[in-house]
């Protein structure tokens, strides 16, 4: 897999630093708030582990499986929800937990259903924040890093279902995925 890579983008130990901040932030800002963290699946795994073990203060979980991609390097625009919560959010302090906001589209088409749904508040907190793909309005409330337009995989993103599990955020080389 590290040879399909052209280039390291966010290290390991940059997003370990990454999830000590944005932890620390949100423990602050959540104290006393009893938050309801919602990963969005696949991409959310790795960043979401790391992330929940930094931050200090009682927190619960719950997924979505929500995608807009279906297989290409670009967003479809259609957000699908195949795996939807097993909790109510009314009247919870909600925070959405993503690998990546690209195009915007799948985060504001959960925060405005969430909001829908009773929740109090609606939060986005991402690992990677790709400004120049919105097609949105949208600026995530916590930011890792803002990253410029390139297809990146690792760390929970993939091309195809592949590379999620490399350690770190790595640029594909586009001969994998040009044909």
């Amino acid at each position: 897999m590290h040879q399909d890579i052209d280039e390291v983008l966010v290290s390991e130990a940059q997003i370990e630093a990454i999830c000590l901040k944005l932890g620390k932030q949100l423990s602050e800002d959540y104290k006393d708030k009893n938050p309801l963290f919602i990963g969005l699946l696949n991409g959310c795994v790795p960043f979401m582990s790391a992330l929940i073990k930094r931050v200090e203060i009682p927190i619960e979980i719950q997924f979505m499986a929500v995608s807009s991609y279906h297989g290409g390097i670009e967003s479809s625009g259609d957000v699908k929800i195949k795996y939807d919560l097993e909790r109510s959010v009314m009247n919870r302090d909600c925070v959405i937990v993503e690998d990546i906001v690209d195009t915007g589209a799948t985060v504001k088409t959960i925060t405005s259903l969430l909001l829908h749904r009773g929740a109090r508040s609606v939060k986005v907190v991402t690992l990677l924040d790709k400004p120049s793909g919105r097609k949105v309005e949208l600026i995530p409330d916590y930011i890792g890093i803002t990253i410029p337009k390139r297809f990146v995989v690792g760390f929970g993103l993939d091309y195809n279902e592949f590379y999620r599990n490399l350690p770190y955020v790595g640029v594909l080389k586009p001969s994998v995925y040009i044909k």
